[in-house]
């Protein structure tokens, strides 16, 4: 299940990630995954400080946003991480990894999410191709939308022929780990947020009883 945030950033928000990402300081993305001979892009130095600045931006913008909390259920979000794909960058099919770590602490990856900050426009190719078995999803997202997406399907971003693609990039851990279960709880909340004060109260609070306690049994 796929979440597409239209508005996920303000329009400062997006104007200072482009910044910071004009100005920040990039490296060889095969750095922190040596691995992976299927990586091809750069990502911001950890180490610099428009990097971090950027990341707390992110993340700001993440938890007030009302629609991720309702579809992921996050307990924890890695710091964001800005990646530029110029011309014949891409990221070859691959899954994310299950655990990694943050600070001191490893954390699970449920959910992978991409903020998209160049204009689909100014470039050509680097769409993000999501697996789900003999279908694909391709998305290219608007400037300042986010897209959030199972990190346990196999996805790719295609090599960018023309222009130069900049996103940002980060996982996050939910506190209902099975994401079949979290789909349920998701659609569940959905009904009872759009048809719940058309319900006689009896049945509205029997609804919030399941979602509650359903929350309560599954999360981790």
């Amino acid at each position: 299940m796929f979440l597409l945030v239209e508005d996920f950033l303000t329009a400062a928000e997006l104007s200072a990630l482009a910044e910071h990402a004009r100005q920040a300081a990039f490296v060889d993305g095969r750095r922190f995954n040596p691995h992976n001979v299927t990586k091809n892009n750069l990502v911001v130095d950890p180490a610099d400080a428009r990097g971090q600045q950027a990341a707390q931006l992110a993340l700001a913008a993440f938890q007030r946003n009302e629609q991720v909390r309702d579809f992921a259920f996050p307990r924890r979000i890695a710091p964001p991480q800005i990646a530029r794909y110029g011309v014949s960058k891409g990221y070859g099919a691959h899954v994310d990894v299950a655990f990694m770590a943050v600070g001191r602490q490893s954390m699970r990856s449920d959910l992978s999410s991409t903020i998209f900050i160049s204009d689909p426009a100014s470039y050509e190719g680097g769409d993000l191709v999501i697996y789900l078995g003999t279908e694909t999803v391709r998305i290219k997202g608007k400037a300042g939308q986010a897209v959030l997406y199972p990190s346990t399907t196999i996805h790719e971003v295609e090599p960018v022929t023309a222009g130069e693609r900049t996103v940002m990039i980060t996982f996050i851990e939910s506190q209902i780990a099975d994401p079949a279960r979290r789909e349920l709880l998701y659609t569940l909340n959905e009904v009872r947020a759009l048809e719940g004060l058309k319900m006689d109260w009896r049945n509205r609070v029997r609804l919030e009883y399941v979602a509650a306690n359903l929350q309560r049994m599954w999360g981790s």
